[in-house]
């Protein structure tokens, strides 16, 4: 095959696998792997050339530790340090220990086990973060204890790499003393950094003073593949020289120009990667000893979860946390195919070895969406129904506001609130949320379902004058509105609404104080780009006016149509026409 025929078969893969398991919520690496088992030599064969592939598709991982490096600021470490030093250190050497001592219960070698362990010990970061992004649970306890631990984990990579020189078996034999060899690592790495404090800068300065985005694009992947050979030649891994040169570049100005360029390439090398390792899965160990790799898979998961549920235990105090942390992170990790396949160039680890163990760990990858689905449907719901909490009680006293959501519009308005010393109840279903928040002094705050007519009547919903509607989930928000609007309907309703459709659905319900969630937010910018544009203060305010006035009527109006796309579309031209001739009257009326 010639290598445009080759490229056709990658991108054609990842085109059609990568959208498809998206779709089924198992993710886009996932996806890589199993076009790589598809077109490769244990599948349909249209790739046989795997090896040289794959030792191409590793810049991949040199770009990506490069942007790991890149991010890792000292401010943002120091924010982290607990989850990161702390969690990160403990699970990586507890699990690693754990999973060395079964290797070795099994017959492997110490290097072998120690190596094979510490590699199992590392999840997914872009699994997992994609899982909790999904999910909207990164800010949540779980997800950012779960960011730290990844984040630490991608930083244990870096040693374990240069580690495995010292564990195997040198391919060749030393032409040189090894105090010589250790000088030239410490020369390289002291000239990196020097270099990459006194010479970087001044280089993207020059080059972007030439105002060439192309050439500035060059000369980022002329430094990260210059940087990492240049470690290569001294016995370091590619990777080290990468992350080094992003750390040194970490808190330059350029930080966000060189990972916007670096970015593409990263992400389609390093799904070549993952197509190049699916390629590598040698399935005919899952048909010839199916029940000792499943059981190699459980084994994995379950002894990572036990760790992962004991750490989280010891500092959430709460079973819920721990757990949804427990399944996010207890798959293997793709770092680990890096790493054994690495090993099997050092000597470290047989071939056959670390064919089942990058097995094992596609399957265990394969293995999360499905706990964490099955774990979010029948599992955590148990928690909140039988949990007590310490603020799920009656308020104190009356207050004349409830607030039913306390996100990002329920804090402004109990802030103000507060500060006018205007009593409120404050209701969120989220008890992490809540958690969090009480540390910030939030003491008013309430665990529970709002759309339930018995916490309304606990938090007093009966000796109220106003109820502020702040919930995010659309179907949430409309079922509360419902429950107030007939058991409380005295209680006059201040609502925010995600988008138009949200604002229609509580318009349906009686509501007609709605507050579209960006609407105030976009007009306040449009007066000030106005004004920044030579309209007077009062000219923008009666722009404003106008098209505020123009835009709720325009509301109402097609609230009565809005299941009727034809006619919305039909209204909102109309409308367009009918606000240009409004503007072009005042603009007549002007003095001359």
């Amino acid at each position: 095959m010639s290598f445009l025929h080759q490229a056709l078969v990658f991108l054609a893969a990842a085109v059609v696998s990568v959208p498809l398991f998206k779709r089924l919520g198992l993710g886009s690496v996932l996806g890589y792997l199993t076009a790589g088992v598809v077109i490769g030599p244990w599948g349909a064969g249209l790739i046989s050339d795997v090896e040289n592939i794959l030792h191409f598709a590793e810049l991949g991982v040199v770009l990506l530790l490069f942007v790991i490096g890149l991010e890792l600021q000292p401010s943002r470490l120091w924010e982290l340090r607990r989850s990161v030093f702390g969690l990160g250190g403990v699970q990586v050497v507890a699990t690693g220990a754990l999973l060395a001592g079964v290797g070795l219960l099994l017959g492997l070698r110490l290097p072998t086990a120690l190596i094979a362990g510490l590699g199992l010990s590392l999840s997914s970061t872009a699994f997992a973060l994609q899982l909790l992004a999904e999910k909207n649970e990164l800010p949540t306890e779980h997800g950012r204890a779960a960011f730290g631990i990844l984040l630490f984990q991608d930083l244990a990579v870096i040693p374990l790499l240069a580690l495995l020189p010292f564990l195997g078996e040198p391919i060749t034999r030393a032409t040189q003393p090894g105090w010589v060899s250790a000088l030239q690592v410490v020369g390289v790495l002291a000239g990196v950094i020097l270099g990459g404090r006194y010479v970087l800068r001044p280089l993207f300065r020059f080059v972007a003073s030439l105002h060439s985005q192309e050439l500035f694009t060059a000369t980022a992947l002329l430094l990260v593949v210059g940087t990492a050979l240049l470690v290569s030649q001294v016995g370091l891994s590619m990777a080290l020289g990468a992350f080094l040169a992003g750390v040194l570049l970490a808190d330059s100005e350029y930080r966000h120009e060189l990972e916007a360029d670096i970015e593409p390439f990263k992400g389609l090398l390093l799904g070549l990667f993952f197509i190049a390792v699916g390629m590598s899965v040698n399935i005919g160990l899952l048909a010839s000893g199916p029940v000792r790799v499943v059981a190699l898979v459980l084994g994995l998961v379950l002894l990572k979860a036990l760790v992962l549920y004991a750490l989280g235990k010891w500092t959430f105090k709460s079973d819920e946390p721990a757990l949804s942390m427990a399944v996010v992170i207890s798959q293997g990790g793709e770092f680990a195919f890096v790493l054994f396949g690495l090993a099997v160039g050092f000597r470290v680890m047989e071939r056959e070895l670390a064919d089942l163990l990058v097995v094992v760990v596609s399957l265990s990858m394969a293995v999360t969406p499905v706990l964490f689905v099955l774990y979010a449907r029948f599992v955590r719901p148990r928690f909140h129904k039988t949990e007590k909490r310490a603020f799920d009680v009656a308020p104190d006293e009356d207050h004349p506001v409830i607030i039913a959501g306390f996100g990002r519009v329920g804090q402004v308005v109990g802030r103000l609130l507060r500060a006018k010393r205007i009593g409120f109840t404050a209701l969120d279903s989220s008890p992490e949320h809540i958690d969090f928040l009480k540390r910030f002094g939030n003491t008013k705050l309430h665990y529970g379902d709002a759309s339930r007519l018995e916490l309304l009547r606990a938090a007093r919903a009966d000796k109220a004058k106003l109820f502020v509607l702040a919930i995010d989930d659309v179907a949430a928000s409309l079922r509360t509105a419902e429950t107030v609007r007939q058991h409380f309907p005295h209680l006059t309703i201040f609502a925010r609404a995600r988008n138009r459709q949200h604002a229609y659905g509580l318009l349906n319900l009686g509501i007609t104080h709605v507050m579209r969630e960006t609407y105030a937010g976009s007009l306040e910018m449009t007066g000030e780009i106005l004004q920044e544009l030579g309209l007077t203060w009062s000219q923008t305010k009666t722009t404003l006016d106008r098209f505020r006035e123009h835009d709720e009527a325009l509301l109402l109006a097609t609230y009565k149509h809005h299941r009727d796309e034809k006619k919305l579309v039909e209204m909102a031209n109309q409308a367009r026409k009918e606000l240009e001739e409004i503007f072009e009257k005042d603009e007549q009326k002007k003095p001359a």
